[in-house]
């Protein structure tokens, strides 16, 4: 039976997959739940074929292992196989579902991660995470301090004045106030010293990768954006154009067009969402050095700054950062302004 099957379509899930097969003439084999451990044997007993699934946190596992048996492998996005479920939605529709997208001839797929590449997504998302929790402990410690009158400006730079006033005796603090707020800024210090590895660990990549060093040189891009781009972004050379990989990213106008008639409107923000905003981010604090400075050199940049919004402007430029990183990439080229 396994000989008669050109494409295994599987709705993963944590222990109990669903496994549907499709022969050559598209008729259904057969569409049955396998366990975690048939579904390795399945693939490894299974001839050359299809194996298609849904594109998710796992998929690039499972999609390495069928590599590794000689299958081809299909990751489909979510949004593309919801529009072939028929009728109700469980597990035997979704398999059949991402079957049934996985055959269609202009279907867009994604491209499976290699460990490294994943590897680097969770260095980076790491970081991210330890920033944010970091965040939200110093916005504690503000709230809980301006209670008593303790009150400081937002942002890491200024934990030390909050610092100064807890080990100052003089300060009216209630003694369980001051204990708490010492836990606070012993955790904060914990996670300070993290992120300092962590950043200092992309910084020595970017200088020792030749890749991560040619994305540095585009004015606005630092470590942990090109970071973000060799964690999260497939071959560049996958994509036709810088066009299409801005595309990728989000960085293009939503679209309600019809009759002839195009009707654009704010971003799309369908794409991969962490180069999108550290892009956005980075394009920000470009366009804050040029209003500051009063111009630029760059009379493209110039311009837009004096006719559009900051935040507009700041996308727009992000699309084109966007187009260099994917020029400087299959170029292999450093950035040199125009």
């Amino acid at each position: 039976m396994t000989s008669k099957i050109s494409v295994l379509a599987i709705d993963l899930a944590k222990g109990s997959f669903q496994v549907c097969a499709v022969g050559p003439d598209g008729a259904v084999v057969f569409n049955r739940a396998v366990s975690r451990t048939r579904l390795a044997a399945l693939l490894a007993d299974q001839p050359d074929c299809i194996v298609a699934m849904e594109a998710c946190a796992t998929s690039h596992h499972w999609g390495r292992l069928a590599q590794s048996h000689g299958h081809e492998v299909r990751l489909v996005p979510a949004a593309y196989v919801k529009p072939f479920v028929k009728r109700q939605k469980n597990d035997r529709a979704d398999a059949e579902a991402i079957a049934e997208a996985a055959l269609r001839p202009t279907m867009r797929f994604v491209a499976v991660k290699s460990a490294e590449t994943q590897g680097r997504a969770v260095a980076f998302r790491t970081h991210q995470c330890m920033v944010r929790q970091r965040t939200q402990l110093i916005n504690a410690l503000r709230g809980h301090l301006a209670e008593f009158g303790l009150v400081a400006p937002k942002g890491p730079a200024s934990l030390k004045l909050l610092e100064n006033s807890l080990a100052d005796e003089n300060t009216d603090l209630p003694e369980p106030v001051r204990h708490m707020g010492s836990i606070y800024v012993e955790q904060i210090a914990r996670l300070t010293e993290v992120i300092n590895q962590l950043a200092d660990e992309l910084q020595n990549s970017s200088k020792t990768d030749e890749q991560l060093r040619r994305l540095c040189t585009i004015p606005g891009i630092g470590p942990v954006t090109a970071g973000a781009v060799a964690a999260f972004a497939p071959d560049l050379d996958t994509f036709e154009s810088g066009r299409n990989f801005a595309a990728w990213l989000g960085l293009v106008p939503r679209q309600r067009s019809t009759g002839g008639k195009a009707r654009l409107g704010s971003v799309s923000k369908m794409g991969q969402t962490d180069i999108r905003r550290l892009l956005i981010v980075g394009a920000m604090s470009v366009i804050r050095w040029v209003v500051r400075k009063g111009g630029s050199a760059n009379r493209w940049l110039a311009a837009l700054v004096t006719r559009k919004p900051k935040m507009v402007a700041a996308v727009a430029l992000a699309n084109k950062m966007a187009r260099m990183i994917w020029a400087l990439s299959t170029k292999q080229e450093n950035y040199r302004m125009a």
